[in-house]
Parts: structure tokens; sequence; C-alpha cells
């Protein structure tokens, strides 16, 4: 079989060539794109992370492709149905980054909290006041949850831990979770109402498209604190950005941006004319604004970024291509 990874890392290419050592691999730091996609066109099996943008036509000119895995547990970036219409198995990594999403919801949230991201910046200046610098408690605050999968669960123990309330929303109810860790299911609308903190943990899915719009934002409680690492376009942010300047909102800790792929790669896309247009300027405009907001803590996608869960990802990426490769296929999407 021939098999592509993309935005791989150095250290990534020794453990798979171990372990795929009777197959054609190759390797590419950047995403799949128009770009490099002759170099591969050949390929039976690709594996790519979130800003690898597989669309229809990316597909039709991949005869060969007989599997996707992404190394992530979303699917935003694939476009599914093309992947279906031309038999293209689409396979995620589930479940790897659980805890390590929920400890770093955390940091975000501490960081706001406690004023970390302005002491540091401060300090490093050799500024030692603590004018400005109070927090306050987690003891006793209510966190609103959207989205109690996995990692939803792990950030409600760890909310539990601090001396939290909690309120939740979801889809799927789990009583008997709810109990042990003495939390409520509730409409999105109380979640709104009564959070202090909010955090998001739902899929980037067409009905989440900008769950939290300008209407969400007048529901909530005035100067909550929002949270999200799920993805960038739940949020409406140039509704954020509103609600942060007239104080609807205290703070944001963002490790996901809408149009974040601009911000990763602007020198790029700045100097190719092709990829010049009014929208795309305008999302990179809103999202510079938001971000040089001193209320805003923001990490550029991370969250899932620990020793052990990056681990994790290539552990489940090589299990389930060498599932596929018995013809017994698993983390089927």
């Amino acid at each position: 079989m021939r098999i592509a990874f993309f935005e791989i890392h150095d250290w990534e290419k020794e453990i798979l060539k171990k372990e795929f050592k009777s197959h054609d691999l190759e390797f590419y730091s950047k995403p799949l794109s128009e770009n490099n996609l002759n170099e591969v066109k050949d390929c039976d099996i690709i594996s790519v992370f979130i800003y690898s943008k597989i669309t229809p036509q990316i597909i039709k000119r991949l005869p060969n492709l007989k599997l996707i895995i992404t190394r992530s547990m979303g699917t935003d970036h694939l476009d599914l149905k093309a992947c279906k219409n031309h038999k293209v198995l689409v396979c995620n990594t589930p479940h790897y980054g659980d805890n390590s999403v929920a400890e770093h919801t955390f940091a975000l949230i501490l960081s706001i909290s406690r004023n970390i991201h302005k002491a540091y910046l401060r300090t490093m200046k050799k500024n030692y006041s603590i004018e400005g610098l109070k927090g306050f408690d987690l003891k006793g605050k209510t966190l609103g949850v959207l989205g109690v999968g996995r990692i939803g669960t792990n950030v409600i123990k760890i909310a539990r831990g601090f001396g939290m309330n909690v309120l939740a929303n979801d889809h799927h109810l789990d009583n008997k979770f709810a109990k042990q860790y003495s939390f409520k299911y509730t409409t999105l609308n109380d979640v709104l109402k009564n959070a202090d903190i909010l955090t998001l943990h739902v899929p980037y899915i067409p009905k989440n498209y900008h769950l939290i719009d300008m209407s969400a934002f007048k529901k909530m409680k005035k100067g909550a604190v929002l949270i999200n690492t799920s993805r960038g376009p739940i949020i409406d942010t140039k509704a954020m950005l509103f609600a942060l300047e007239t104080k609807m909102l205290s703070a944001v800790g963002l490790d996901v941006l809408e149009g974040e792929e601009l911000i990763k790669e602007e020198k790029e896309f700045l100097h190719d004319s092709k990829n010049i247009n009014i929208q795309k300027m305008q999302q990179l405009a809103i999202d510079h604004e938001l971000l040089e907001n001193e209320n805003v803590v923001f990490t550029p996608h991370i969250a899932f970024f620990s020793q052990e869960a990056v681990m994790r990802i290539l552990e489940v990426t090589i299990e389930t291509i060498k599932s596929f490769l018995k013809k017994k296929p698993i983390n089927l999407v």
C-alpha cells in the first residue's frame, strides 16, 4: 500500500516507518491541498489532521484512495458525502484527548480567574505591582457545560473538585453520572442565563454553526466568562467581540478561533492573490482585533497537545491502519 501522512512531525516518521516497513510511506509537514495533491495521486491511504480540507475536488483527483484517517475526533474538515460517493472509508481518532482538553479548559479558566496572563506580561516588564490583578474564586461559581461527552464529563469532574456548581446541556442525559457528581441537566437557555463561566464541548456540525451568537450573549449573565476548546465556528466571532467591548462578557478563553487557519497561514494568504477575498479579509481583521483584547486568553489549538495525547493519537492511527489492512476496519465515521 502507498500511504501518505500529512501535517506530520519528524519524531512520528520514525515510529511509522518501523510499523509499516513493507509499505510505501510518504510524509508531509504541511496539510494536504491542491498544491501537493499531484504528489499523492496514487495513494491508497492518507492520514491528515484538521488543517487538511478534503473537498469533493480533492477526492476526485485521488482515484486509488481507499481510506482517509483523520488524526482528530472531529471530521468537519472532511466532505463525508464526497468520500461516501467515491467509496472511500473515513476513520477518525476518538477519545485521545478526553482528559487533555478538559485540563486545558481549566488552564484557560484559571488564567482568567487569577489573571495569570496579565500578571505574566507585567512581570516580564519587571513590574511587580498587584494593582488590577485581583481575581475571583472558582468555588461556589456556576459552570455551564454545553456538551457532556467524554471531554465534557472530565470537565465536570474537575469542576466539582473545585467546588463549583454545574449546569449542563446535552441531548443525551446520563442521570447516573449527574447523580454521582451532583450536577443538573437543564435547557440551553437556563445554562446561558445562570452560568458564571460557560464552556463549550459540542461537535462542529451544521446545526452548531454560530450556536453562541448575539442572541445567546444577550441571554447570558452580564460579565460572564466564555471558554471554547471545541471548534471556532461554534461562536459568532463578530458578536463575541461586541460582547467583550460592551462588557456583556468579562473575559474569553479560546483554544480555537473562527478562521484560525487564516491566522496560521497569514503571510502566505496575504501574498496569494487567488485567495484574497473580502470575506476572508474581514474575518482576519476581526480575529486580530479580538486577539489584541487584554481580556482574551488565546492558545493556538493546543488543548489536545500533551505528550500523552499525541502518543495516543499515533497509537490509534497505527492500530486503525493495521485493522484496515486486515480488512477489519475500526473507528469508522
